[in-house]
């Protein structure tokens, strides 16, 4: 403040013809005498004017301090009472930006707000969610937690919060180190002045606390008794926030000009001069630890101590920088032009009888840029542009601690990029030379969502892994999100993929085996179908009814290639044509079969005497019935498809992962009626057939067609319960099955006992065998 001062009055530019004076307090770091040395100055206790041009000026038209939060909440209440002005350069406490309580307060130093977003930033920097908190007891301490949790909650978590006793307390402090080794968080912020948090810091080098990553408010970064050796082991790699590091030129020469003197008012200066030089002015009788007396021409400029150490000036300058926001306010005051100052009728103050509140108007509208390049303002509240260097302690190569500038805090820098770092200067006290991992909980990895734990904080949570058909693709999700109706997440559950769509394909195992089967059959039968055309003049052929055995295999063939339309994706065309093409088989089949078996019966009442039956039976009636039992299972058919026909479908609701394509039959009715069709055409035809089957004639078909409709109908009654109960496209295979085991039931029951005489047995094949194995009966 003294340099200042005088390289102000030097300055023939900065308030010319104005000689600048001061007055210098100890607070002693205590609220009594700092209150009473603000009040001494603010009243003129012990005033004397040497220059009596100066008369009429207040005793004291500024302040610069108090450096202590606690001290400035006080002092500044009573000085906003007058309207003086107060310019803090090392009082954080965000308490003090609240213009309402303190009008008259500035500063140089950051608000502890903007020290926290600096801190907070850092944190957010490298993912650190789990923290824990110590702060002294003080206002600055107590302030900057309560905004420090405020803003990590954003996106962490206090694992701990723990207050540093005012007076050292060992059971207190040992009550915190606990905390401290149970908590799992792996870095612990601080907000507390060094000679508070020091006792802490011994017994935590005491019981080899380490793996702690230590972030230090800037009231401690710079802590030359913790910045120690011994310390290093534990706080090693420490990050702090620094106030901005500024440059004095001409500082250490006006330092270095100090000369110990005889007054006694100086006392601690020859104290200084002692210790520095290890010699004492006047040497004691019983002072038997130094010989050496002190001459007080010793070469000061020699020696090399933090004292002379100008290459970290932080508090320093910002002392410097209040100074010379005074002296740029002052100059200011001086330049006003008569008729257009800020003050009633437009006057300028005059600065021969300026008031404090006139210099504090100035003030508040201050803007200069300092040798070292830094601009100097202070905002609505009081406060300096909040700019820090990010610090880190590292070991120097003479085994000193070192704190190294790592980077840089700047509030005015356009968003996202305000916090500026040098990852490759950073040293990490750990093993693996990396940042740490502190968090409560590991980040969930896509494909499982947050599920926080009941009692514990947010950032204490447990992976949930997303359930079927929904999906997470980024880390720390709450909420699994659905797939679309076509889409189903894929094993790891962090991407939708399309659905797999299931039918019976050609393509397929089971495909390919139906396909076979139902192309065998049908091979089968237009086989025999030729055989019995080949045969047809021969008795066996002509004695079961040629015609209608022939269309009766006819059907068949259809009946096996029908099974080809429920195979392959299902089509509009192949859904409607597929049960059509299925009803009407089946009921050209079962009515051939019905007739036929109607002809035996008729054919045995015809061998009775007067019985002329078959004559309202024959041919053309045989083909007329079997007509119109098909037609009308057409009819069916077409009232079916006319009001609600089969039409393809894509169900998801029986496999939620799959998309089924099936043939939905539109009207269950219609269905219904094509199956019931077949099925009483069918009872029929057993119940006919099964009276008929012991008749006494050579010619009677009655046995093989019981034999056939009762396998076709056991094959047709197990379908159903199957067909229901089968997913996706087993229910078309089941029914494809049914269709081939019916048919191939038929062709096996009716025609394989035919075509065994025919081939293997051609002299039973006569009609004298025939007529005698009908003598023998």
């Amino acid at each position: 403040m003294a340099f200042a001062i005088e390289e102000i009055n030097r300055d023939p530019a900065l308030l010319p013809n104005i000689t600048l004076g001061y007055r210098l307090y100890d607070n002693c770091v205590n609220l009594a005498v700092a209150l009473r040395a603000a009040t001494a100055l603010i009243s003129g206790e012990d005033d004397s004017v040497t220059d009596y041009s100066c008369t009429g000026t207040p005793p004291v038209l500024a302040i610069v301090g108090d450096p202590g939060s606690t001290n400035s909440i006080a002092v500044s209440r009573i000085l906003g009472l007058f309207r003086v002005p107060m310019i803090s350069y090392y009082a954080t406490c965000a308490c003090l930006s609240n213009r309402k309580k303190f009008p008259s307060f500035f500063r140089t130093i950051p608000s502890d707000a903007f020290q926290v977003k600096a801190m907070v930033q850092i944190i957010k920097h490298y993912g650190w969610t789990w923290v824990g908190v110590i702060a002294s007891s003080d206002d600055y301490g107590q302030s900057a937690v309560k905004s420090f949790t405020e803003q990590i909650a954003h996106f962490g978590c206090i694992s701990f919060s723990e207050t540093l006793p005012s007076v050292n307390s060992k059971a207190r402090i040992l009550e915190i180190v606990k905390t401290i080794r149970r908590s799992t968080a792996r870095v612990i912020v601080v907000f507390s002045p060094g000679a508070h948090f020091d006792p802490l810091v011994e017994e935590i080098v005491l019981q080899n606390i380490t793996d702690r990553q230590w972030i230090a408010s800037e009231a401690w970064t710079t802590s030359t008794v913790i910045q120690s050796k011994e310390n290093f082991h534990s706080f090693g790699g420490t990050i702090g926030i620094a106030i901005r590091r500024g440059e004095i030129p001409g500082l250490e020469t006006f330092l270095l000009q100090i000369q110990p003197t005889s007054n006694s008012n100086n006392n601690l200066l020859r104290q200084f001069w002692e210790n520095i030089f290890d010699c004492k002015f006047q040497a004691k009788s019983n002072d038997l630890e130094s010989n050496k007396i002190c001459s007080g021409t010793e070469d000061i400029k020699s020696t090399k101590t933090s004292y002379s150490d100008v290459s970290e000036l932080r508090a320093s300058y910002n002392v410097y920088k209040a100074v010379y926001a005074l002296a740029h306010s002052l100059h200011n005051l001086m330049s006003c032009e008569p008729g257009k100052g800020p003050f009633q009728n437009n006057s300028c103050a005059d600065i021969t009888t300026v008031q404090p509140w006139q210099l504090l108007h100035y003030l508040a509208r201050v803007n200069f840029t300092t040798h070292y390049g830094d601009r100097v303002s202070f905002d609505e509240n009081g406060d300096a542009l909040a700019i820090y260097d990010v610090m880190n302690w590292q070991r120097a190569d003479d085994g000193a601690v070192k704190t190294v500038t790592i980077g840089l805090y700047d509030e005015s820098a356009p968003a996202g990029q305000q916090l500026s770092l040098n990852e490759d200067k950073i040293f990490w006290n750990f093993e693996s030379n990396s940042p740490p991992r502190s968090v409560c909980s590991e980040s969930c990895q896509p494909g499982t969502r947050k599920a926080t734990r009941k009692g514990e904080p947010l950032c204490c949570f447990d992976c949930v892994p997303c359930a079927e058909g929904e999906i997470s693709n980024h880390t720390d999700t709450i909420e699994c999100f659905k797939c679309p109706p076509d889409f189903w997440s894929n094993p790891s559950r962090d991407q939708c993929v399309p659905k797999e769509i299931e039918f019976l394909s050609y393509k397929e195992p089971l495909g390919i085996s139906l396909t076979t089967v139902s192309v065998f059959g049908g091979c089968i039968s237009a086989a025999i179908l030729f055989v019995f055309i080949y045969y047809r003049n021969t008795p066996v052929v002509r004695a079961n009814n040629s015609e209608l055995s022939f269309l009766l295999l006819l059907s068949l063939i259809l009946c096996f290639l029908c099974s080809l339309l429920f195979i392959g994706q299902p089509l509009h065309l192949t859904c409607m044509l597929r049960h059509v093409v299925f009803g009407i088989s089946f009921v050209l089949c079962i009515s051939s079969i019905l007739v036929k078996t109607i002809v035996v019966i008729m054919a045995f009442r015809a061998t009775l005497p007067d019985n002329n039956v078959m004559k309202w039976f024959g041919a053309a009636q045989q083909r007329g019935t079997v007509f119109v039992f098909t037609v009308t299972q057409a009819l069916i058919c077409i009232v079916w498809l006319t009001v609600a026909p089969p039409l393809p479908l894509k169900n998801t609701q029986y496999q939620n992962s799959k998309i089924i394509f099936e043939c939905n039959v539109g009207s269950i009715t219609g269905f219904s009626c094509l199956l019931g069709y077949i099925g009483l055409l069918a009872s029929v035809c057993f119940l006919l057939a099964f009276l008929a089957r012991n008749l006494p004639d050579n010619f009677n078909e009655a046995k093989f067609i019981t034999f056939s409709m009762l396998i076709f109908c056991a094959v047709w009654i197990a379908f159903i319960p199957a067909y229901v109960s089968s997913p996706g496209k087993y229910s078309d295979a089941v029914e494809i099955f049914a269709i081939l085991a019916s048919s191939f039931g038929l062709l096996i029951a009716i025609f394989m006992p035919k075509c065994y005489i025919i081939l293997l047995q051609p002299e039973k094949n006569t009609k004298k065998a025939l007529m005698g194995r009908a003598g023998l009966k």
